[in-house]
C-alpha cells in the first residue's frame, strides 16, 4: 500500500522520520511522500529523513517557532490559520499514485493533538481517497494536561478520519526506562507492526509474489467501516544452517530435498496467529466483536503455509465474531516468520473509556487547566536564550 504520511506535531513528525528510515532499509515500498508539520522549529530541525523542502513551520505569527504548550485549542487554531502552508506541500505529492492519506500525530501534545484533526477534515473535503490517522497516546504518568488534550483529540481525530489506529504508550514504556530511550523504543514498534501491515502487497523486482496476496483493496476494505482500530504482532526467528539448508525454531526440522513439515508448519503459524490476537496489542481491547480483520503472514516464502493462514483466518473469525476477515501472505527475506493482524472497528477498549471520562470530569475544572497551558505557553515564547537561527 503507497501512502503519503504527514506527521504533526514532535511525535508524529518522528514517527513518520523513521517510518522513511524503515521503508529504505526494507526497501518496502509504502511511503510515496512523506512531509512534517510543526509549531516548533527545533522540532523541525532535529528530523534526519524527511526533506527539508518537506517541513512544514506554522503558527510563526502566533508561537513564533517555540511551539504550543501543550495548548490543542491553540494547536487547533494554528492549524486552521496556516491550512494553506501545509496545501502547498501536499500539492507536490502525486496523488494519483497514492492509495490513501496517514496523518500520524501524538494526541498528548498541543500541536498534533490540536492540529491533526482540522487536516484530516481539510483533506477528506479536498480528496477521493482515504484519509487515517495513527494516533499515539500519552502515557498516564505524562501529566494531566496531557490526558486531557487525549481525551479530547481522541473524540475529534475520530470522527474525521476513515479509520483511526491508535498506539497506546502506556502499555509499552518499560519500568525504569529513560524517557527518551522509551520513545525510541516505542517508535520502533510502531514502525515494525505497520511497516508489515502496509508493506504487504508491495512487491519489487525480483521478489516473490505472494500465494495469497493482501493489497491496498483488502487493507481499504477491512478499515472501511471506521472507528478505532489496534494491531497485534508476534514473531519467531529463522536461522540459517552452516551446511545452507534452512534451521529454524519455527518448523523444527531442516529445509531438505523433502521440503518443511506442512502440518508442523500450519500448527506453528496457527500459534503464530493466536499470539499475535491475545498478545500485546498496539491498543488493548477485548478482540471480541471486532467488526473487520486482516491476517498478514511474511517471511521467507518457504515458511508461508497456505493452510495455516486459513487455518488462522477461521480462528479469527470464531474469537472475533466477525464474518469479515481476510487474510494473506507476504514473502519477505528476512531472518523471521511474523504475523499481523489488523483488528478495525474495536468497541470494548477500557482505554478509550477512561479518557471519555477524563474530558466529561475536565469540564468541571477548565479554568485551572487552561491557565496551565497559558504559563507554558509564556515560558516557551519568552524564552529568547534559546532562540534558534530560521529553518527557512
Amino acid at each position: 500500500m503507497k501512502l503519503a504520511m504527514i506527521g504533526f506535531g514532535q511525535a508524529g513528525g518522528k514517527i513518520v522520520d523513521r517510518f522513511l528510515e524503515y521503508d529504505d532499509r526494507t526497501n518496502s515500498g509504502i511511503v510515496r511522500a512523506a512531509i512534517a508539520v510543526n509549531s516548533a522549529k527545533a522540532d523541525l530541525i532535529g528530523l534526519d529523513n524527511i526533506p527539508q523542502e518537506n517541513r512544514v513551520l506554522i503558527g510563526q505569527a502566533r508561537v513564533k517557532g517555540h511551539g504550543v504548550g501543550a495548548d490543542n485549542e491553540l494547536g487547533a487554531e494554528v492549524a486552521e490559520e496556516d491550512i494553506d502552508e501545509v496545501q502547498n506541500a501536499i500539492d507536490q505529492i502525486p496523488t494519483h499514485e497514492v492509495d490513501a492519506f496517514l496523518i500520524v500525530a501524538g494526541m498528548g501534545g498541543g500541536t498534533g493533538s490540536g492540529g491533526a484533526p482540522v487536516l484530516a477534515k481539510h483533506l477528506k473535503r479536498i480528496y477521493t481517497i482515504p484519509v487515517y490517522g495513527l494516533g499515539v497516546l500519552p502515557g498516564t504518568d505524562e501529566g494531566g494536561i496531557y490526558t486531557l488534550n487525549a481525551a479530547r483529540s481522541f473524540q475529534t481525530f475520530v470522527r474525521e478520519v476513515d479509520n483511526l489506529l491508535v498506539f497506546d504508550n502506556d502499555s509499552w514504556r518499560q519500568t525504569g526506562e529513560s524517557m527518551e530511550g522509551g520513545y525510541d523504543q516505542i517508535n520502533e514498534e510502531i514502525v515494525r507492526r505497520f511497516g508489515i501491515l502496509f508493506g504487504a502487497g508491495e512487491v519489487g523486482d525480483g521478489e516473490d509474489v505472494a500465494e495469497s496476496v493482501v493489497d491496498s483493496s483488502e487493507i481499504i476494505n477491512t478499515l472501511s467501516g471506521g472507528g478505532v482500530s489496534t494491531v497485534g504482532y508476534a514473531s519467531e526467528e529463522v536461522e540459517l544452517n552452516t551446511s545452507g539448508g534452512l534451521l529454524s525454531r519455527f518448523t523444527g526440522d531442516d529445509g531438505g530435498d523433502d521440503g518443511l513439515d506442512a502440518a508442523n508448519t500450519t500448527n506453528r503459524i496457527t500459534s503464530l496467529v493466536r499470539k499475535a490476537a491475545l498478545g500485546r496489542l498496539t491498543l488493548p481491547c477485548e478482540i471480541e466483536g471486532t467488526e473487520r480483520a486482516l491476517l498478514v503472514l511474511s517471511g521467507p516464502s518457504e515458511y508461508l503455509n497456505r493452510k495455516g493462514i486459513e487455518r488462522g483466518r477461521k480462528w479469527l473469525e470464531e474469537e472475533t465474531g466477525s464474518m469479515e476477515v481476510r487474510g494473506g501472505d507476504f514473502p519477505r527475506e528476512e531472518p523471521e516468520v511474523s504475523a499481523a493482524i489488523l483488528l478495525s472497528g474495536v468497541t470494548n477498549v477500557p482505554r478509550i473509556k477512561r479518557l471519555q471520562q477524563v474530558a466529561i470530569e475536565a469540564q468541571d475544572n477548565i479554568e485551572d487547566i487552561q491557565q496551565e497551558s497559558e504559563e507554558n505557553l509564556e515560558e516557551l515564547v519568552e524564552d529568547d536564550e534559546d532562540e534558534l537561527e530560521p529553518l527557512f
